[in-house]
């Protein structure tokens, strides 16, 4: 059996696909993608074209010889001749063959680039509700699955399609020619296998799909379960044995599926076997007996014989063309259907810089609402039916402040009152309904998003880093950078000695999501990764409230070296770290109900001082008391000397 008949297996097994259409704008926008490949593809056809037509060349050729030795009239010199030009023919179509298949390859391969460089490009620039809401491995799978499936559309089954009818007009102009009441006695026998192929196609689909659908559950409890935080949520509540059961019955059913998918394929090719086989007899045996009765050349049965076997895969193959064509270019409507989310932040198309110098934060009269579902994700990408239409509920009202060049200003309220709102505002990873947020006394959405990526600095409460070394994690912040300024940085934020003890130093991996450092080894990490960033403002995002006091203290340290010198924005959960604050903003569903210094803000007896007197009240954290000791009694500046000087010991 050839490579046609595995073609004709698969195109069975999609037999019982649903039938759909493919819009013209659809197409147009393949045919625009294809165009960068036009001239491979051209060349790809004509090679398509001539080994379609070698294989039915040397069917003819063998039946001339044949013919040749029958009659005797030519002598072995012409037998020879016959027999060296299908030698020929045979490495002429090999040749061909390898040609071909570089060619689509080359296509194939290139498209593939092409469309992961689209949609990962894409998705960079989609905001970051879009990736709260998607499902990671479905993102994925559109960068695998469907490129890989859409590439398909003008490699197997534009190839298939070409060849198979060029290889099927020629095989049947030839043995209608030689023959037509053999070729027609011989194409009656073709439903026997098609019919029957396409009801077990149905059902050999049926199986892959379950198999696929196992398949991802499996890799999904994979995924999950191998992190190390799925890992230590299933040792710490004993589910080991579960985990394996659950595992076990997933992967049994595959291997069932296995067995009767890889029984079906062969009952497929058997079936195939035996109707070529069943036409082959009926070849000879009819053509045979005219042949005896001299109605037939002995040649012509050899010949129509031969083509036989090139006529069936042809066959099967262009009857499930359409659907191989369907299920190839719907990949490419999932593909473009992530490419058509347009994303809720661009860049403005006369985009300017942050000025030099030191400069100032503003929110002015800032209202905010969480974008809806609808507007920033898709349900396949979320694995729904339908999107979640909720949202758009305001979380942010008539929010102003300024945070003046060198200021440091915090942010404290209850989870929920919008301070990491406001944080996430100022970098541009939303976009206020009403309202602006100013930079250097720009607005954000007039400021390209090299300019402000590289004026503002965050470091958030998890402290993410990659599955990559030291070095490189540093660099994300400054490619460039050399050694010695990352060592610099790791000075600066208390890491060094730490780094230079590990046995590959800067080369050292920190494991996924950094699980190889301590909570404040991470954090150090991320502040040496500013440092080294040198933004002008700095925001830090509940920096240390996930630490111990040691971990806070080794942190707390590092930070006065980032906040030196430059604007920053501070949201608190520990009240310790912020009494030397410019000026604090209390926050309570989505207002500003209180602003002030610590001490102001402890005298007006307020939100602030309740929140103060709950935090460090016997039971509160370890470092209330001493924080309180030592502040309630000095003004902001002494208090922020005594906390540093508190952090480095």
């Amino acid at each position: 059996m050839n490579f046609g008949h595995w073609m004709a297996l698969e195109s069975a097994m999609q037999g019982d696909q649903p039938r759909r259409s493919i819009s013209r704008a659809t197409l147009k926008r393949i045919i625009a993608f294809a165009r960068p490949h036009r001239r491979g593809l051209a060349w790809f056809l004509l090679l398509s074209v001539i080994g379609a037509v070698l294989t039915v060349v040397t069917p003819l050729l063998a039946g001339r010889v044949v013919d040749e030795i029958t009659s005797g009239g030519g002598g072995a010199g012409v037998v020879v001749g016959l027999a060296v030009a299908i030698a020929v023919v045979a490495v002429a179509e090999a040749g061909f063959g390898l040609l071909e298949r570089w060619q689509s390859a080359k296509i194939g391969e290139g498209l593939i680039l092409d469309l992961r460089r689209a949609v990962f490009a894409h998705v960079q620039r989609m905001p970051v509700a879009f990736f709260m809401r998607t499902r990671t491995g479905a993102l994925v799978s559109r960068l695998n699955n469907d490129v890989i499936g859409a590439q398909r559309a003008f490699t197997w089954t534009l190839s298939g399609v070409v060849s198979n009818v060029i290889a099927l007009v020629l095989t049947l102009a030839v043995m209608l020619r030689l023959s037509w009441s053999i070729t027609l006695l011989a194409l009656v026998l073709l439903p026997l296998f098609v019919v029957p192929a396409r009801r077990m196609g149905s059902r050999l689909a049926q199986l892959e799909r379950e198999s696929a659908n196992h398949d991802a559950a499996m890799t999904t409890q994979m995924t999950e379960r191998f992190s190390a935080p799925g890992a230590t949520l299933v040792k710490l509540f004993g589910r080991p044995a579960r985990e394996e059961e659950e595992f076990g019955r997933r992967a049994e059913r595959v291997a069932v599926i296995g067995v009767r998918a890889a029984m079906g394929n062969y009952v497929f090719m058997t079936a195939l076997a035996l109707v070529s086989a069943l036409a082959l007899a009926l070849v000879y045996g009819l053509g045979g007996y005219l042949a005896v009765r001299e109605s037939l050349d002995p040649g012509t049965v050899v010949t129509l014989a031969l083509l036989l076997g090139q006529l069936y895969a042809p066959l099967t193959a262009l009857a499930s063309a359409r659907v191989d064509a369907m299920t190839a270019l719907v990949s490419f409507e999932r593909v473009f259907e992530v490419l058509d989310l347009e994303p809720l932040i661009a860049e403005a198309p006369t985009a300017r810089t942050v000025p030099e110098g030191p400069i100032a934060v503003e929110l002015d009269h800032v209202r905010f609402a969480y974008p809806s579902a609808d507007k920033v994700s898709l349900a396949s990408l979320e694995e729904v039916a339908v999107l979640d239409t909720r949202g758009g509920e305001e979380v942010l009202h008539d929010i102003s402040l300024r945070v003046e060049p060198g200021q440091m200003v915090a942010l404290v309220g209850t989870s929920g009152s919008g301070k990491s709102t406001i944080a996430s505002l100022i970098p541009r990873l939303y976009d206020v309904d009403h309202g602006t947020v100013k930079v250097g006394g720009i607005d954000v959405r007039e400021l390209s998003f090299e300019s402000l990526r590289g004026a503002v600095g965050v470091v958030t409460q998890d402290g993410h880093l990659f599955h990559d070394t030291v070095r490189e994690n540093l660099r994300f912040a400054k490619s460039e950078a050399a050694d010695d300024e990352l060592w610099d940085a790791l000075r600066r934020a208390r890491l060094e000695p730490l780094v230079r003890s590990l046995p590959s130093g800067l080369d050292t991996v920190v494991g996924e999501r950094g699980y190889r450092f301590s909570g404040g080894e991470r954090q150090r990490m991320t502040i040496a990764r500013l440092l080294l960033a040198h933004p002008r403002i700095v925001i830090l995002d509940e920096a240390t409230s996930a630490l111990d006091s040691t971990s806070e203290a080794d942190v707390q340290a590092a930070l006065t070296t980032a906040l030196e010198g430059r604007t920053a924005l501070v949201i608190a959960h520990r009240l310790s770290t912020i009494v030397a604050a410019d000026q604090i903003l209390v926050l309570e569903n989505g207002r500003i109900v209180e602003r002030g210094t610590h001490r102001e803000l402890l005298a007006a007896g307020g939100r602030y001082a309740e929140l103060y007197r709950t935090q460090f009240s016997d039971g509160g954290v370890t470092d209330g008391p001493r924080a309180s000791n030592a502040c309630d009694a000095l003004d902001s500046r002494s208090c922020d000397d005594r906390l540093v000087a508190s952090a480095a010991d």
